[in-house]
């Protein structure tokens, strides 16, 4: 358990430098891998961008809570998403859910959870704009973490809950990433550069199927932990097409028969990657601090997809994550092809 925060850090009394500090104390501590990302992201947008990751990530530790009850986290972040489109509301107690948190850094977090929330409604440092597009933003990606919960509001160890359908699974990737890249790209066209309107089209397009990229790359990643949580992100049907169930997965020697389905999901994820990179090579080429920063998360999510194409996803006892020496190798070469410029497709 973390130390609670100082009476007037709980009550969010501190300047926007003070508040910044705690900010990017708190990025590092729950998101390595993204905060190399913002470190080389442009300065125009860092402040937008790691504010509404910090404020996404904290409805995500609420949802991923291990409580007990379901209906707790569902109210919780009702309250916490009526905070952030109301600032006249009151921001909810978490000092029972960070209690019960396994990872110091994520206790952390939602002990100090009003700072963030009182720098987006009280900071000068954003337009109104900026501010009315990153609560649009946390309504959509807070609204699928709800609709998760409900979902699988039964699911237990013993027993798992799959999405129904392709349907689901698309709305569910959209809601909590590919809406991120909508909102990457509003605050890179209001902040760094402009387009025609018929390029924005499909910048906006590409952008979607980028964040979707990721949150199925996280999908395909994390599956047999969501298993063992009664979670099963792969749809039911799509299972029963090949004769298979939720809980045939628990056992690490179907990976054959699983296998064909689990590389048509991989090659999805590499057809939205694709789109990733066409959505970088339609940056400008002044902005390298933006294409590098867009680079990282696409050459990371191009190698964890190299290592699930290889392993046996379904073998619990071997996580299957790209190790931090060859991130630094990743952002290496992000930079040379950030320089250089970049293979439409293949940068592996």
């Amino acid at each position: 358990m973390q130390e609670v925060p100082s009476l007037s850090m709980a009550r969010g009394e501190s300047s926007d430098g003070e508040s910044e500090k705690i900010i990017d104390n708190l990025l590092e501590g729950t998101s390595r891998s993204f905060y190399l990302t913002l470190k080389v992201t442009p300065k125009k947008i860092r402040r937008q961008i790691s504010l509404m990751y910090l404020l996404a990530r904290l409805a995500d530790t609420i949802a991923d809570s291990k409580v007990g009850e379901n209906k707790i986290l569902l109210e919780l972040l009702s309250e916490y998403n009526n905070k952030i489109q109301d600032e006249n509301r009151k921001l909810p107690d978490f000092t029972d859910l960070a209690i019960i948190q396994e990872d110091a850094a994520e206790a952390r977090l939602l002990h100090e959870a009003v700072i963030p929330v009182n720098y987006l409604q009280k900071s000068g440092q954003f337009t109104n704009s900026d501010k009315m597009k990153i609560k649009k933003l946390l309504d959509i990606i807070i609204g699928g973490q709800i609709l998760d919960l409900e979902r699988f509001t039964d699911a237990t160890g013993e027993k798992i809950i799959s999405l129904e359908n392709e349907e689901e699974l698309d709305d569910y990737t959209y809601r909590v990433a590919g809406s991120v890249g909508e909102f990457w790209t509003h605050m890179s066209l209001d902040h760094l550069f402009n387009m025609e309107e018929k390029e924005k089209k499909i910048l906006f397009e590409k952008a979607v199927n980028f964040g979707k990229s990721l949150q199925l790359i996280n999908i395909l990643r994390d599956l047999p932990e969501d298993l063992r949580m009664g979670r099963c992100y792969i749809p039911s049907q799509t299972l029963h097409e090949i004769e298979m169930t939720s809980e045939d997965l628990l056992e690490m020697n179907n990976i054959e028969k699983f296998r064909p389905l689990y590389d048509s999901y991989i090659l999805r994820a590499e057809n939205y990657l694709d789109d990733a990179v066409d959505y970088i090579k339609m940056l400008p080429r002044s902005q390298f601090r933006l294409r590098l920063s867009c680079l990282l998360p696409v050459l990371i999510g191009q190698r964890t997809l190299q290592l699930l194409r290889d392993g046996n996803i379904l073998d619990y006892n071997r996580r299957i994550k790209v190790l931090r020496p060859e991130i630094k190798k990743i952002m290496r070469k992000a930079i040379w092809l950030s320089i250089t410029g970049i293979n439409p497709k293949k940068m592996n």
